[in-house]
């Protein structure tokens, strides 16, 4: 039942936009439509699939679910992961699974697309992870500030949210329009950003870049509110996270006015098949050309391994990442794939 509930949502967030306008204003931002919606800049891939094929991969899904083996070294003993969290050092990241990282930076302890949940829906519906969460919400941190980068239900989950301490407290980034839906949780201190504008928080700056993507989280919602990548800059790293996005021009930009970055969090998975998702989401070989194109010295794969939300076998992601990145010169080892629960120490690692 929980891909048949996903498969209405999604084949409405897809065909709900259709009818968006397209108008150009003499002052407003290109990304912006004239309705009060978003668009992907110039470059973008255009959506292929139509609603046979829509129908076909939620079926397809809906019957795959539930065949998802862990291998047995994918995630950390909890011990290993308590004893890690509480040794990180700055700069680091510890890996919770899917976007979610812990990064330690500028003296702040950061969170990144907070999904901790069960499924990737509402109301119990939708995809369910197929491992468990590094950490529960109760073992994690202090978090500072938290960074949302756009609101599916992967990136931006109630009860993890929900159930965050210090919503008086903790610093909220997210991009435009996100941020009535983080306010009803009872979090008072949010900052919306538009594409390259920043946020800082003592030693801690934080940018909102742009990401080839879309959002949603009902039938009637799509590309109503902004999505985005994120740049943060310290005095120890210079730090990139991914969102989600799929390739396009805009990251030879990124890296022309944001960059070079040290490390980049980057998806890597979730990219089958390609006639729905190249829109979207990278390949594990576009994403070491993101890489590169934003001039990233390291990369970390994320979004992958954790909630099987499209065809390709999660576990051969990983490799193929590692392949890529050798066949295009950008060096295996610079190409990082963590453990669930595995903290890596930042500007500690070979560069290629």
């Amino acid at each position: 039942m929980r891909w048949i509930g996903v498969a209405i949502i999604g084949v409405g967030l897809i065909f709900s936009g259709c009818a968006q306008s397209n108008k150009a204003a003499k002052n407003r931002p290109i990304h912006h439509l004239a309705d009060g919606g978003f668009k992907n800049l110039p470059g973008a891939r255009a959506w292929e699939a139509g609603f046979f094929d829509m129908v076909v991969f939620f079926a397809d899904m809906y019957f795959d679910s539930e065949k998802v083996v862990n291998p047995s070294d994918h995630v950390l003993p909890e011990y290993a992961v308590q004893f890690a969290a509480a040794t990180a050092p700055y700069p680091s990241v510890t890996w919770l699974g899917h976007a979610a990282f812990i990064v330690r930076t500028g003296g702040k302890i950061v969170l990144t697309d907070p999904f901790l949940g069960e499924n990737a829906g509402p109301a119990g519906f939708g995809p369910k992870r197929h491992v468990v969460p590094a950490m529960t919400v109760a073992e994690l941190p202090n978090i500072d500030v938290i960074l949302i980068s756009h609101n599916h239900y992967d990136h931006l989950d109630f009860p993890t949210l929900n159930a965050l301490p210090g919503k008086d407290r903790v610093q909220v980034v997210v991009p435009l329009g996100v941020g009535a839906i983080i306010r009803e949780m009872g979090y008072s201190n949010i900052h919306e950003l538009d594409w390259w504008q920043s946020q800082t928080f003592d030693r801690l700056n934080v940018t909102l870049l742009p990401a080839n993507h879309f959002s949603g989280r009902g039938l009637f919602d799509r590309n109503a509110t902004l999505w985005g990548s994120f740049a943060m800059y310290s005095d120890d790293v210079r730090l990139w996270f991914s969102g989600d996005t799929a390739y396009g021009p805009v990251f030879k930009e990124i890296g022309i006015r944001a960059g070079p970055f040290d490390v980049a969090l980057v998806a890597i998975g979730a990219f089958e098949p390609q006639k729905i998702m190249r829109s979207s989401h990278v390949t594990p070989k576009e994403a070491v050309t993101v890489l590169s194109d934003i001039g990233a010295k390291q990369g970390i794969g994320m979004h992958w391994g954790t909630i099987k939300l499209t065809q390709e076998d999660p576990f051969t992601t990983a490799a193929r990442f590692k392949a890529a990145a050798r066949d295009q010169g950008y060096g295996e080892a610079n190409a990082i794939t963590l453990k669930i629960g595995e903290t890596f120490a930042l500007g500690a690692n070979p560069t290629h």
